[in-house]
């Protein structure tokens, strides 16, 4: 089956972490969406329609018999079949919304709608961390079947049903404080909770990721591959090859890749009043009311702040902006802001691209050609 994820317009919608990767490779859960298709159909091809400048980097493998997927849509069990089910130049509806075609070219048809119980799609930024708890039980649900975990070290406290914990081989957890009667704890291969650490689940720990010293985590929070969390968090996204390694809050926040938040960053999740938040909207370019209470930042790739760094409730950060002021930045922060303040000049790209190139090599990576288009077209100053 070769299956491809359409952005479906949706691309401002969940930016700033959409300015850099498709909406079908958002991370929720123990995975990003095109890895969660690949996991119910291993045997699949799965790409991206996405915008232009994105292809080098994610690019779209067409065929003469293609399944068009809603990139939105959380795929589970039973809507997989569905999608296994079409015919060619059959579409697939559920609860209303379109989720899969199936032809050579996007073309979808109005069809009888299916009905789900256990039907999730994403509609707004905030929807990544709001619906995580839901999306992480669901995936370590279908993951765990017929694996078994690697043991728990004696050194650690295990709260609740052991059936909800599960350690990939090569992981380290020693001394730690594990609930799971809130949700699951998935610690992957070659990640680590050291001491200390006391963890309220749910919580996804993608490779090769870390908590650091007695951190305290409240789900649902997920770690993408090779990001490390120290000091507090409280539902949070973390893409992958991210940072907050020291003490500071950071509470229902999406944060994309290869960021850096200095020590004792924190971030206000709700306002003082207890009022709605207002938070930046890409799609139309200014800020928008929602009817969320609670929401801290949303981070675009190669986004750095500077230590003791306060961040507002709803605070937007594009990509490679790096925030150094001294006192809160504005509740909007452009791409490749120097300084992070209202009129901050424009962080200088060969500079920026080689700090994000000097931060990857740290970790044995390196910026590739699909990278640098991608800065360039977000640069402000083409």
């Amino acid at each position: 089956m070769n299956i491809i994820l359409h952005d479906l317009s949706n691309h401002l919608v969940f930016a700033p972490l959409s300015l850099t990767r498709p909406v079908g490779n958002l991370r929720m859960g123990m995975w990003t969406n095109d890895e969660r298709w690949q996991f119910y159909l291993p045997e699949a091809t799965v790409s991206f329609r996405t915008e232009e400048y994105l292809v080098d980097k994610f690019p779209m493998h067409q065929t003469d018999d293609n399944v068009w997927v809603n990139a939105t849509v959380i795929p589970n069990e039973e809507l997989v079949k569905l999608v296994q089910e079409l015919k060619v130049d059959e579409s697939l509806y559920v609860n209303g919304v379109f989720v899969a075609q199936r032809g050579t070219t996007f073309s979808p048809k109005e069809n009888d709608s299916h009905q789900l119980e256990e039907f999730l799609v994403l509609e707004h930024r905030w929807d990544l961390y709001q619906k995580n708890d839901s999306i992480l039980a669901t995936d370590f649900a279908a993951y765990v079947k017929g694996r078994k975990s690697a043991s728990l070290s004696k050194t650690n406290t295990l709260i609740g049903d052991a059936n909800q914990l599960f350690i990939e081989e090569g992981a380290t957890v020693e001394c730690a404080i594990l609930n799971v009667k809130s949700g699951p704890i998935y610690v992957g291969k070659n990640a680590e909770i050291m001491e200390g650490s006391v963890v309220r689940g749910g919580l996804a720990m993608a490779e090769g990721s870390a908590l650091k010293l007695s951190t305290k985590v409240y789900g649902a929070t997920s770690l993408g591959p090779h990001s490390k969390v120290g000091g507090e968090v409280n539902n949070v996204i973390f893409q992958a090859y991210s940072n907050k390694g020291h003490d500071g809050f950071l509470g229902n926040s999406l944060i994309g890749e290869w960021c850096n938040l200095g020590a004792d960053t924190n971030c206000s999740n709700l306002k003082n009043n207890y009022g709605n938040v207002k938070t930046y909207s890409y799609l139309t370019e200014s800020m928008e009311q929602t009817e969320l209470m609670f929401m801290g930042v949303t981070m675009g790739d190669h986004s750095k702040t500077s230590i003791n760094t306060m961040l507002n409730t709803a605070t937007v950060v594009g990509v490679c902006a790096n925030i150094f002021t001294s006192g809160f930045p504005p509740k909007y922060v452009p791409n490749f802001s120097w300084g992070g303040e209202q009129n901050s000049p424009v962080y200088d790209l060969d500079r920026a691209v080689d700090a994000a190139n000097q931060m990857m090599i740290r970790r044995g990576k390196k910026i590739q050609n699909g990278d640098l288009k991608i800065l360039e077209h977000l640069f402000p100053n083409k």
